[in-house]
């Protein structure tokens, strides 16, 4: 059941001069959201911009009675609408519709659980690491940055026993590279009968690149795309995958319905880069 609603802004936290988490009172939201759905955010500064925007919900917040309170976002400023979210205040209202979207599907006890995500693309893998952590299924996140200026949350993922796998493009933190350099010499290092889940969102080439090393030792991947979209509802098409199918006949599918999860080896990441 979706719901729209204006969510009050708790707090804005800064992270860098190009990111900050964004806590709204949305607790319609918060309580029926799982690991991989978003919200279409427009905050309440009239018609610029006009429509709503896709945001990953990055966490589902608790209060201090640990009773479900809202949801944040992760946000990284490059427009009109990631900049005024960025210059929100306590008090301020969103206009918030979700959750949307199909999620994750959830690993099992008896595997592994593999995140990779590159920059803005760790928004949707922290509400995944509380699930599988609640669930003690072994986790680690592969997570990359151009710098250590660009990694946040890594504590947060610590605690949760998570294990890191940190790089940086100039080596400011852990290994000096892009982040399918640990993730290839960890599936060398895969024992063969190790049952492995991954999970990956990110720029496009990096979540190709990613498909590309896991399908080689023949696992799968749920890809997280960060589709343009325009009502997150299906109706603007704005937002579609080409996507083949068995056979080899290739279709476009909507993100914001039939995504934003999907296969890796579905996805024909040609057409998705043009």
């Amino acid at each position: 059941m979706l719901t729209d609603v204006d969510a009050v802004v708790l707090s804005n936290s800064i992270l860098s001069p190009a990111y900050n988490v964004l806590s709204l009172a949305a607790p319609q939201i918060a309580s029926r959201a799982l690991p991989g759905q978003f919200v279409m955010v427009k905050p309440d500064c009239g018609n610029d911009p006009l429509l709503r925007r896709p945001f990953s919900i990055f966490e589902v917040l608790r209060d201090d009675n640990h009773q479900i309170s809202g949801i944040s976002l992760l946000n990284k400023q490059v427009g009109v609408t990631t900049s005024t979210l960025f210059g929100l205040t306590a008090g301020d209202n969103v206009r918030c519709l979700g959750p949307l979207g199909r999620p994750f599907s959830m690993a099992k006890r008896s595997e592994k659980a593999w995140m990779v995500a590159g920059g803005v693309g760790l928004a949707p893998f922290y509400t995944l690491a509380v699930a599988l952590q609640s669930q003690q299924i072994d986790s680690t996140l592969f997570y990359g940055g151009q710098s250590s200026r660009d990694l946040f949350y890594v504590e947060a993922f610590r605690q949760l026993r998570v294990n890191l796998e940190l790089t940086t493009d100039d080596g400011s933190l852990g290994h000096h590279g892009q982040v399918t350099g640990p993730l290839e010499r960890s599936l060398h290092e895969l024992k063969p009968t190790t049952s492995l889940r991954i999970y990956a969102c990110g720029p496009t080439p990096m979540m190709r690149a990613v498909t590309k090393l896991a399908s080689a030792h023949g696992h799968d991947v749920e890809v997280s795309l960060e589709q343009i979209m325009g009502c997150g509802l299906g109706g603007c098409y704005s937002c579609v995958v080409p996507i083949r199918h068995e056979g080899g006949s290739v279709n476009f599918v909507r993100s914001c319905l039939d995504g934003p999860i999907f296969n890796g080896r579905d996805v024909v990441w040609d057409g998705l880069e043009q």
